[in-house]
């Protein structure tokens, strides 16, 4: 049985916050979101740190990654043990299975070989710290596959239930209802790389039964970064060894000890080694003066390597092909690509909050540097004009918190048609799908009356769309809601000037 010690506590409190906070990143209903779980981004160091390297500005969005910084620096690495989500997902599924024995392949400096070139590559303004930051992992296994698959399950066996019970089954309608409404997603959805995103959490909890902590100690960039800064705390375990007629703390200790000695720097406080300590000599206490018992900087053929790596990371990124960017279409206030790069967490929260499922994680389409990064996908669905989601939930600001009204005005890119498909031009036939749904006030896609030649030979009127482009944001759903199966008559392609649209003196959105 797992004692409850003040570290155990604190770790279900916070993974009971973490848990709420990601139901409330949700379409409940409202488009407002008063807390989210990007809480926990706004306070990773990892995050701060390749933030700072890639974006060389400041945002106060991540003052609190900033007072992390500082409280590590006093107490040590006691985020791993009292806060992190995913070190207490992973010590909730394997308390029986502990094993401290370090397994050969992952001890040594692997952990060094993952955080610095992920800092060098930040550094050279790619940031990809996102791809292995042990909250964004947890977060994008349960947003494109657990969620979705607990609401297809959920509302599959509703549906299956009626088949069982018939019309009893709406005396647990109101259960049902409940659940609907505050636990499961507000919509189902497919997302790529959901089977990548669950596969890699899956790996890190299946790594526990080689040994405990095994990511933490050996593979985490968050972690690793943590337990250099956490060289620094004042507070001390006294004695820093094991007692020669005891040695107890070796199987009470998820992370250390394997040594013989308290490695510091992975020590993740959890206090386990004072609480069952049989003989009550354990205390963690500041002392003075500060002595380092391990070299402030890693080796230095660590920092040329980590370096190395990292440019090497970020040189071949550099290239895009001019037509793959030229399809790449962003959310909603996001003007410069780059710039979206290297803010972007990769986190998926835009992607869970989308009102419309606009948008999904970047496979292939973005290169290497753009791998998890949200897309809009029109075909698949559209930004919502009235809807701000998706900006008040980014950890970093890389997609802009945006008042409605500014927002609406934001370009997303332009709608064109294609003469080949929509049917007022390949069939000749009236259509005017697209514009009934453009919601632009003043219409940016309108049809005019134009005498053609029918494909039956016989002239006809045929009300001919056209798209008013100054005042075209791309929200794309005239692309999304086009008739023609497959290839849609209209597609929405991104542009390099997103300049928001004017505002007319009167308010509209105009010229």
């Amino acid at each position: 049985m797992v004692k409850a010690t003040k570290a155990r506590i604190s770790q279900l409190l916070f993974l009971a916050l973490f848990l709420l906070l990601f139901l409330q990143t949700e379409y409940r209903g409202h488009d407002q979101i008063n807390a989210a779980v990007n809480s926990f981004f706004r306070a990773d160091p990892l995050v701060l740190f390749s933030y700072l390297l890639a974006a060389k500005s400041w945002t106060w969005l991540l003052l609190p990654a900033v007072l992390m910084t500082l409280a590590t620096l006093l107490l040590g690495r006691f985020f791993c043990g009292w806060i992190c989500p995913l070190g207490t997902l992973l010590d909730l599924l394997t308390p029986k299975q502990r094993s401290t024995r370090p397994v050969p392949w992952l001890a040594g400096n692997l952990k060094y070989w993952l955080l610095l070139p992920l800092l060098s590559a930040s550094l050279f303004n790619l940031n990809l710290a996102g791809l292995l930051d042990p909250i964004a992992i947890l977060l994008r296994g349960m947003t494109f596959f657990f969620y979705p698959l607990l609401g297809l399950t959920a509302r599959e066996g509703w549906v299956r239930l009626y088949g069982l019970i018939g019309e009893q089954r709406d005396s647990l309608a109101p259960a049902y209802g409940l659940l609907k409404n505050y636990l499961l997603p507000f919509r189902e959805t497919l997302y790529p790389l959901a089977f990548v995103s669950a596969l890699l959490l899956v790996l890190i909890i299946l790594l526990e039964r080689l040994e405990t902590r095994a990511w933490c100690r050996h593979l985490c960039p968050l972690g690793t970064l943590l337990g250099w800064l956490g060289r620094f705390s004042p507070f001390k375990r006294i004695p820093p060894g094991l007692c020669g007629d005891c040695g107890q703390c070796r199987e009470l200790c998820p992370t250390t000890f394997d040594q013989g000695g308290l490695n510091r720097e992975e020590c993740i406080l959890c206090m386990e080694c004072e609480q069952g300590c049989p003989n009550q000599r354990i205390s963690f206490r500041p002392s003075w003066p500060l002595q380092l018992s391990e070299p402030v900087l890693p080796q230095r053929r660590l920092l040329l390597g980590g370096l190395a790596g990292g440019l090497l990371l970020a040189v071949p990124t550099r290239f895009r092909s001019p037509e793959k960017e030229a399809a790449l279409l962003r959310p909603p206030g996001v003007r410069d690509e780059d710039d979206f790069l290297k803010k972007c967490v990769r986190c998926g929260e835009c992607m869970k909050v989308c009102l419309k499922n606009a948008l999904y994680p970047a496979a292939w389409q973005a290169g290497l540097d753009g791998i998890y990064t949200p897309l809009v996908i029109p075909r698949l669905g559209y930004c919502e004009y009235h809807c701000t989601l998706c900006g008040q939930v980014c950890p970093t600001g890389a997609i802009p918190n945006l008042a409605v009204e500014e927002k609406k005005r934001q370009v997303i890119g332009k709608a064109v048609f294609d003469k080949n498909h929509c049917l007022p031009f390949a069939r000749r036939i009236d259509c005017i799908v697209c514009e009934e749904h453009c919601p632009i006030p003043d219409k940016a896609i309108r049809s005019r009356e134009v005498r053609v030649m029918g494909l039956d030979g016989v002239m006809k009127t045929v009300k001919e769309p056209y798209v008013v482009e100054e005042i075209c944001n791309g929200c794309g759903i005239c692309e999304n809601v086009c008739p023609v199966e497959t290839r849609a008559g209209i597609k929405v392609h991104a542009v390099r000037n997103r300049a928001p649209i004017t505002e007319t003196a009167s308010g509209q959105l105009g010229y």
